[in-house]
């Protein structure tokens, strides 16, 4: 039995959808980040997932973070608001922005992972 041949699919469609990069259709991650094993429409073994690294989280670390100071700097500038203001905003402001940038860049990771074939390399 032959394996079916499985058309070529935007990494950026699916990766930031959460989809598997081979077929579309099956998810991509088991739980909120971690990766699911293999996809349950076309079986592609993620296994190759694991070569994300902390790549999307200093990326996530990096662009969050100047965001949300960005607007702590343009609330104190703007209001001049108490402490107990920027701790009900801030406090779960930033783990929203990272957590949800988090899953879209390592999606997106992936998906450029499985398209251009990357893998680590190797001493000959």
């Amino acid at each position: 039995m032959s394996k079916p041949d499985y058309p070529l699919k935007s990494p950026y469609a699916t990766g930031l959808s959460g989809r598997c990069p081979r077929c579309g259709k099956g998810r991509m991650f088991k739980g909120l980040l971690q990766i699911a094993p293999t996809c349950e429409v076309c079986g592609l073994d993620m296994k190759f997932a694991n070569e994300t690294g902390d790549g999307p989280a200093v990326f996530v670390t990096l662009f969050a973070g100047f965001f949300v100071l960005g607007l702590v700097l343009w609330m104190e500038l703007t209001w001049q608001p108490s402490v107990w203001v920027y701790v009900l905003v801030f406090a779960p402001l930033t783990p929203l922005i990272c957590v949800g940038a988090l899953r879209l860049l390592k999606g997106l990771l992936i998906a450029l992972l499985y398209v251009n074939k990357a893998e680590q390399g190797r001493l000959q």
